[in-house]
């Protein structure tokens, strides 16, 4: 139940976030960053009909598409964000919070970029385009990532019909400001190091990382040029915060040890994904 409770929080939360961004942000300025709240911007200086009843009607559509042509699975996923959307751009008051375009267009950006993110680490989504592509994948085996691109590019491009060409390039400079900010938040924040170390003492310092880092640590033998005893090269990954702690445990035990790290942004398994017993 907790678990739940959390998720479906952190879902209201981002679409909130989202909410704002368009209302507060992008819509104002006229910059339909791709997406159904970018037609929906669009559509609403066609007809004059409010992007949340537009909203409302496009997530209805894509719910009934999603419950046909894909799984329950991806119907439930996407039913809560896509419910709740429409009725925070309804409760959001639709004006201007800054008077720059340029200015607005990048806070926006990121705060969309933010929302977006916290939604795919909740395994949601707010509807929209995110459905289609993946209806195109199933029937047509098209990328999802070229089937998303499609969409927003005819997004962007109704855009420029409707409004002028300044808002057609803010609209392209916001979905490439969003983009890096999901990226940076998915991959960047995350940050892990991958550390060997070659020393003749690895043995003890294998044991120490154990005991005070709690981490698993693999012991590989490397050739050397020129030495002729044995060496081995001792591979573990532990997070930026404790890779301080790991320099001090090696150097504790062999001051002429050396030590290569290297970033990575993804690490699945044991200790990271998981802990010990959890599973």
């Amino acid at each position: 139940m907790w678990y739940w409770i959390k998720k479906i929080f952190f879902i209201v939360v981002a679409i909130a976030i989202m909410s704002a961004s368009v209302n507060l942000f992008l819509g104002p300025h006229h910059i339909a960053a791709g997406g159904l709240t970018g037609l929906s911007i669009i559509l609403e200086q066609l007809w004059g009909i409010d992007r949340a009843v537009i909203i409302l009607v496009g997530n209805i559509v894509v719910l009934v598409c999603a419950l046909i042509f894909l799984d329950k699975e991806t119907f439930f996923k996407t039913v809560i964000g896509a419910l709740l959307l429409p009725i925070f751009i309804g409760l959001i008051p639709h004006f201007t919070l800054v008077s720059n375009t340029m200015l607005s267009m990048i806070v926006g950006s990121v705060l969309f970029g933010v929302a977006v993110a916290i939604l795919y680490h909740n395994n949601a989504s707010s509807g929209g385009t995110a459905v289609p592509p993946l209806i195109l994948k199933k029937y047509f085996n098209l990328s999802p990532s070229i089937g998303l691109f499609v969409t927003d590019a005819v997004v962007v491009i109704l855009s420029l019909l409707v409004f002028h060409m300044e808002a057609f390039f803010y609209a392209i400079f916001s979905i490439f400001i969003t983009s890096a900010v999901m990226h940076y938040i998915e991959n960047g924040l995350d940050k892990k190091k991958l550390v060997y170390i070659i020393s003749s003492m690895n043995d003890s310092i294998a044991a120490s990382i154990m005991s005070e880092l709690s981490k698993d640590a693999t012991i590989m033998p490397v050739d050397k040029i020129n030495v002729q005893n044995e060496t081995t090269m001792l591979m573990v990954t532990v997070s930026s915060q404790k890779y301080q702690q790991l320099i001090a445990i090696t150097k504790e035990h062999d001051k002429d040890a050396y030590l290569l790290a290297t970033a990575v942004s993804d690490i699945n398994g044991r200790g990271f994904t998981y802990e010990p017993g959890s599973v």
